[in-house]
């Protein structure tokens, strides 16, 4: 029977048709397909193209192509689009805007028939009835096609991670190393379209991570960022998106696709720790509101923000690199530029508050310290004053560093206005012009305008941050499964790399006289022969050193331990029925090297596999506990002084 677990099962959403951010993915699913069929199309005129000497012909193929051409181009801009929909994902509950963030939209996949080729490979390779399997390889599918619209929660984040572990065990049950099923991976590239196809399983564990990960960017997006809880989940979610988009930079290789390939990966996770920066940034801001403003918080608070902004300046250089530059829409590569100045401003706003706040004489020694280290003045144009000396320095300090706060909101706003995307998000220029009135408030409140004429500018704010971030990787053993294709046998085995005889039976009596039947076994799951006596029962039946017992009488015991089948074989009595495949690779039946003569008898042997790609083992994987000091076990031998030399040692096989 199949051990199929429910919980494996789990149910994907249809928010194609509840949400806008359903109709968003939705879109971009059908704008997939048009853009396949057309690269498509493109191919087949190119080819004509080139093959034919008809003049008449090549000229109608032109046309044809130039067609072609422009379509693909609208539909990459509408994609395009699609992917600066940013709004779309963000908290619609807030009383009041927030700065926008930059989420992913998921991949696209077909779907997957795997049923004529898996039973087809149980039946060659495994020498089993593959509608034995039906019902695994149904869940299968279902958990697949699950994944295509996974929830907008923990949930949907645990779908993706239990497929990815699942594909450990499918991966090692049906893909072997040196032949194809004729099963393909077909993913569509998350910002182009353009869609990819491989036969390695590496494919698709690498697009299952991403869309983990775009999934974290927007859970992330969606957090209610007015409160602390809210901007504590959404920092959370999108160190986690950082971490997986860095787990696969460093796993997986040679990826077919642009959003997978290394350039675009290494942008992304310094995007996610940007805008995670920018979360903790808007927390301490939110913190001091509760408490009265003065200068110590102000100058935190300014090289904060001066470091939201170095971090988004080394995003803008990362994402206007090619290739990246030429994949990502403009509308990401505006609204970094935005966020770059908003902070910056920012920066200036709140070291000028904090210098208005009490006079110079009433100022810590600390305080002072912590001027010099946040302020850096290396221009001539620039004002010389770091540390003011008197009431007098302090508010033309103030000023100056309130007036270049005024200069960048206009900055970040001239740049909104200037990209036709961002011009149109009402809640971007929301944001942007409140914090622009409060600074003019400020302003207002502080001099004369003729007080403001003829400032210099004010130094830079140092980029500072008391504050680390790391990222977190996927815990892929908080969501452990079972192997569907369990019954087949331990994986590290029974799989598809490894070859074996088709199973025979072995049938032994004993006679009369009380004889042995002349074996020895060692082992666990699965049992293994150990020895075989000459001419003995065993011998002429056709039993060999190293074959594994797979079936004892009607029962299966590929995954039974050396103390069941003894206990079996002895409940047998005279007669025995046995099922034993001899494996073709028996590189791993070589005994251990040397051993010390304490150590003789020791059987706690063991061996380590790992993922492909260089990937640690997720939860959910066979490991056999080490047995100490194990004999092979032979109750079938005659009892005499002389014992067989290859019946002395025999140390128990760990796999893994």
């Amino acid at each position: 029977m199949m051990l199929i677990l429910p919980d494996l099962r789990l149910q994907g959403s249809d928010p194609r048709v509840a949400t806008c951010r359903g109709k968003l993915q939705n879109k971009r699913s059908k704008l997939n397909q048009e853009i396949n069929k057309e690269l498509r199309l493109r191919a087949g005129a190119e080819n004509l193209f080139k093959a034919t000497t008809n003049r008449k012909l090549r000229e109608t193929v032109a046309l044809e192509l130039s067609f072609v051409n422009s379509n693909l181009q609208l539909l990459k801009e509408q994609l395009a689009e699609l992917n600066s929909s940013v709004e779309l994902y963000q908290n619609v509950d807030s009383e009041e805007p927030a700065m926008p963030m930059i989420p992913l939209g998921l991949k696209e996949t077909k779907d997957i028939d795997f049923r004529d080729p898996f039973k087809d490979f149980i039946l060659e390779h495994y020498s089993e009835d593959g509608a034995n399997y039906e019902e695994a390889i149904v869940d299968l599918m279902e958990t697949r096609q699950a994944t295509r619209t996974p929830t907008r929660d923990a949930a949907g984040i645990a779908l993706l991670l239990r497929y990815y572990n699942q594909l450990y065990f499918i991966e090692r049950r049906f893909f072997p190393p040196d032949r194809s099923l004729g099963i393909y991976f077909e993913w569509f590239d998350s910002l182009t379209g353009v869609p990819s196809c491989q036969r390695t399983v590496a494919f698709e564990k690498a697009s299952i991570l991403f869309n983990a990960a775009a999934l974290y960017t927007q859970l992330a997006a969606k957090q209610d960022r007015l409160s602390t809880r809210g901007l504590d989940q959404a920092i959370d979610a999108f160190l986690r998106a950082a971490g997986t988009f860095r787990y696969i930079h460093e796993n997986f290789t040679n990826a077919p696709s642009m959003d997978l390939g290394p350039d675009m990966l290494e942008m992304l996770v310094q995007l996610m720790l940007a805008q995670a920066r920018e979360c903790l940034f808007e927390k301490l801001e939110l913190q001091s509101k509760d408490g009265r403003r003065n200068i110590d918080v102000s100058l935190d608070l300014a090289q904060e923000a001066s470091q939201v902004a170095a971090v988004y300046n080394d995003v803008h250089g990362l994402i206007s690199r090619e290739p990246v530059r030429d994949y990502v829409p403009e509308t990401w590569i505006s609204l970094i530029s935005v966020k770059r100045e908003h902070h910056l401003a920012l920066a200036h706003k709140h070291l000028a508050l904090g210098l208005f706040d009490r006079p110079v004489t009433e100022w810590r020694a600390e305080t002072k310290l912590a001027l010099e280290h946040v302020q850096r003045s290396d221009g001539k144009t620039q004002l010389d004053v770091i540390v003011p000396r008197d009431d007098n320095e302090r508010k033309l300090l103030a000023k100056a560093h309130l007036r270049e706060a005024l200069v960048l909101h206009e900055e970040s706003q001239r740049l909104q206005r200037m990209c036709r995307d961002l011009k149109a998000k009402q809640a971007l220029a929301k944001v942007l012009k409140r914090v622009q009135e409060s600074t003019v408030e400020d302003y207002n409140g502080i001099g004369d305008e003729d007080d403001f004429r003829g400032l210099l500018d004010p130094p830079d704010i140092i980029a500072s941050t008391k504050f680390q971030l790391s990222i977190t990787q996927p815990d892929f053993g908080q969501h452990g499964v079972e192997d569907l294709f369990r019954s087949l046998g331990p994986v590290a085995i029974f799989s598809a790399k490894r070859h074996w005889t088709a199973p025979r039976l072995i049938q032994l009596q004993r006679g009369p006289d009380g004889e042995g039947f002349g074996f020895s076994v060692r082992g666990d799951a699965p049992v293994i022969i150990a020895a075989v006596d000459h001419n003995s029962l065993a011998d002429l039946g056709g039993m060999k050193e190293g074959d594994f017992i797979v079936g004892i009488g009607d029962k299966d015991v590929k995954w039974s331990s050396h103390e069941q089948v003894v206990r079996l074989i002895k409940q047998s009595g005279d007669f025995i029925n046995l099922k034993l495949v001899t494996p073709m690779d028996r590189n791993y039946l070589k005994k251990p090297g040397k051993i010390n003569q304490q150590d003789k008898g020791s059987v706690s042997a063991s061996s380590s596999s790992g993922i492909s790609s260089g990937q640690p083992s997720p939860a959910g994987s066979v490991t056999t506990a080490h047995v100490a000091k194990k004999l092979p076990w032979n109750p079938f031998k005659k009892s005499t002084t002389q014992r067989d030399s290859r019946d002395l040692t025999f140390d128990n096989v760990i796999l893994r």
